[in-house]
């Protein structure tokens, strides 16, 4: 497995970050023996890179990384972990806490169910309106000089924001949406992370599962929050899956799969930019680690870009609720 520094001053990981949301049930149920084989698999692969949130499962995936990690030297990986956002016990998203206190709380509850003495990147889940990004890095900073975090990433926040955090304290990386539909951070965001040294993490990078190339008609479990995905409405479905085809026979001609074409995109786009990708089994990881030995030409970014030009997705990437909060939309 490739290594490489996550910016300027993180560590270094994988070429490949493998996103755990998915275990939780944000996807709708997952098999917990699967997911916890697919982490393994995921190890004994190289990735060391390992994507979490305290709110994924309203900490069930803290405790799932916990079980897999339990007989793992602490060296072979780095946990990355949102906080901030609420939810109540309907699972109903109710705001953002970035206030310093909460931070430090959300933090001790994490070190606890992740039975770890420290995280590796800690990052708030988005910009809390309320609270200058100013005291959210400070607080964060607080714990870094005290032993419990070693990096400071961000997450889906504008160019004007990223500059100010980095002007506090160190920023590793920024983990924010990247992928053939969702190409926002090209304008003013990548550049500004390039300028300040820091990675992307980019998340959805197969539009949680639209350009995977196996995507079916269905109904959507009522957990699955895809049901409220404007990409995913019968609206826009039959456009989006109309540009899978297209990277489809590009795939063909590569003799890849669609999923390995829209991961090798991403990386394709830069050396600072490390995928996360979302499997929850290990087939799908199996699929995903093919996409490092693709090698892009310049032919081949040329048709993949004539086949899905920037902005040709259906839709926008959250429902409007959801992208209020996005301050990398305001960017």
């Amino acid at each position: 497995m490739q290594r490489q520094p996550l910016g300027a001053t993180g560590p270094q990981v994988s070429a490949l970050g493998l996103g755990c949301m998915g275990m939780s049930g944000m996807y709708g149920p997952a098999d917990r023996q699967e997911s916890l084989a697919t982490l393994h698999a995921a190890l004994d692969a190289g990735i060391t890179l390992l994507d979490t949130g305290d709110f994924y499962g309203m900490g069930h995936n803290e405790l799932l990384l916990a079980e897999a990690l339990a007989a793992v030297p602490r060296e072979r990986f780095q946990v990355s972990l949102k906080f901030g956002a609420q939810r109540d016990p309907a699972g109903r998203w109710v705001g953002f806490d970035g206030r310093p206190a909460a931070v430090k709380t959300a933090l001790a509850y994490s070190l606890q169910r992740l039975r770890l003495d420290y995280i590796d990147i800690y990052r708030p889940a988005r910009l809390d309106p309320q609270v200058p990004i100013e005291d959210t890095v400070g607080a964060v900073a607080d714990m870094i000089r005290a032993g419990y975090v070693r990096h400071i990433g961000l997450s889906e926040v504008g160019a004007a924001t990223l500059r100010r955090a980095a002007a506090v304290h160190p920023i590793c990386d920024l983990q924010i949406e990247y992928s053939l539909l969702s190409r926002g951070i090209e304008a003013a965001i990548l550049p500004a992370a390039r300028e300040l040294g820091i990675a992307i993490t980019a998340y959805g990078v197969l539009s949680r599962g639209l350009i995977s190339g196996h995507w079916r008609h269905r109904s959507l479990d009522p957990g699955d929050w895809r049901a409220h995905g404007p990409r995913f409405s019968a609206a826009n479905l039959e456009r989006n899956l109309a540009l899978v085809e297209a990277l489809r026979r590009l795939a063909a001609e590569r003799q890849i799969s669609v999923a390995q074409l829209a991961i090798a995109w991403v990386r394709a786009q830069g050396a600072d930019i490390i995928p996360l990708v979302g499997s929850r089994r290990r087939e799908q990881l199996a699929e995903a680690l093919g996409a490092l030995t693709v090698q892009l030409r310049s032919e081949d970014l040329a048709a993949i870009e004539r086949a899905v030009p920037k902005g040709a997705a259906a839709g926008e990437r959250y429902a409007p609720a959801q992208m209020t909060h996005l301050d990398s939309e305001r960017s």
